[in-house]
């Protein structure tokens, strides 16, 4: 029986599929590296409560108490971090698929590794400066849990933006979704919740660990947050506009020439009348809207326009190099469910 050579072959990625390869490697390593400098340097050696793999790293620390010494709690972090990330990554393959592995392995290694060599630095710092960590020496406890929310925030946000994470925690959610339809955002939450809510079943807690230390973590969790909200999308948000106007082949000329934006015309009636009308949907750049306004009032005064921002775009025709072949139709041209009856 003859063998199929090119039945399973792998095609060769193309210089763009490899150039994006790089380039998302890259922002997962500087990801990773930005998110552990926060737990290392402004979270752990203040002790604050937090969720994630960390905040169960940080639990088993409080849990052992003063039988330990701060530079041994440190490193009972780290390692709590990487068997934590190691177990709920292969539960994560097992349950979820090679394909999930792709993007969460690098998180689940690199970010304990960035851990435990900032943790080895800041070991270091303290060691020049009387026991005293960085984080410590700012004798800031507010400072801090805003600085670890903005710090950590901002790795992790860079992170989700190219669609990987960090592991650990990250991966129960995605697995609730799978199998009983849970939002990810509810589950994350509710797991971050539970971790926290630990802390207090660590003996002696007002000694150990303090109401302080849980309020920060829970001040540093709400900014971590937003943050991750602000800054995965960033650089991707658009301006949509939706422009109605009997002069629409006019404006959708303008548009495609003058903006060098792509543009779709749609379909409609009007509600009070129920009469048929055109409107055309663009998406342009935040620069370009006030050129759009003042070029569409030029043509039609009376326009009714809508403005929004959308978060990401993705397809062909964003670009001016799109717009000629997308557009194929002559000026003039009418969709055909807009005749009359009477002009049949």
């Amino acid at each position: 029986m003859k063998a199929h050579p090119h039945k399973h072959s792998l095609k060769r990625p193309t210089k763009r599929q490899v150039q994006r390869f790089l380039l998302n490697s890259l922002i997962i390593f500087f990801g990773n590296a930005i998110a552990a400098a926060a737990t290392a340097f402004f979270v752990e050696p203040l002790g604050f409560a937090m969720g994630g793999s960390t905040g169960l790293g940080i639990y088993v620390k409080n849990l052992f108490g003063a039988s330990v010494d701060a530079e041994m709690g440190r490193w009972i972090v780290n390692i709590v971090v990487y068997v934590a990330n190691i177990i709920l990554f292969i539960i994560g393959v097992i349950t979820l698929g090679k394909k999930f592995a792709a993007g969460t392995l690098a998180g689940t290694l690199l970010y304990p590794a960035f851990m435990s060599l900032y943790t080895y630095l800041d070991g270091l710092y303290a060691s020049a400066n009387g026991g005293v960590t960085l984080g410590q020496s700012l004798q800031n406890p507010m400072l801090c849990a805003v600085m670890g929310g903005l710090i950590f925030g901002l790795g992790l946000g860079i992170v989700v933006r190219v669609g990987a994470s960090t592991g650990g925690t990250d991966i129960p959610p995605l697995i609730f979704q799978k199998y009983f339809g849970t939002p990810v955002s509810v589950s994350l939450w509710i797991l971050d919740g539970i971790i926290i809510a630990l802390e207090f079943t660590v003996p002696n807690f007002m000694q150990t660990v303090g109401l302080a230390n849980i309020f920060y973590g829970i001040m540093l969790t709400l900014i971590t947050s937003l943050v991750v909200a602000k800054v995965s999308p960033i650089g991707m948000r658009r301006t949509q506009v939706k422009i109605i106007s009997e002069s629409y082949l006019e404006i959708r000329d303008m548009i495609l020439h003058k903006i060098s934006r792509g543009v779709t015309i749609l379909y409609g009636q009007t509600g009070y009348l129920k009469q048929n009308c055109h409107m055309l949907l663009t998406v342009i750049s935040h620069r370009q809207l006030v050129s759009l306004k003042r070029e569409v009032e030029k043509i039609d005064p009376h326009a009714f326009i809508t403005i929004s921002v959308v978060s990401e775009v993705h397809g062909l025709g964003f670009k001016s190099e799109g717009v000629e072949f997308l557009m194929p139709q002559e000026k003039g041209e009418e969709n055909p469910a807009f005749k009359e009856k009477g002009d049949e």
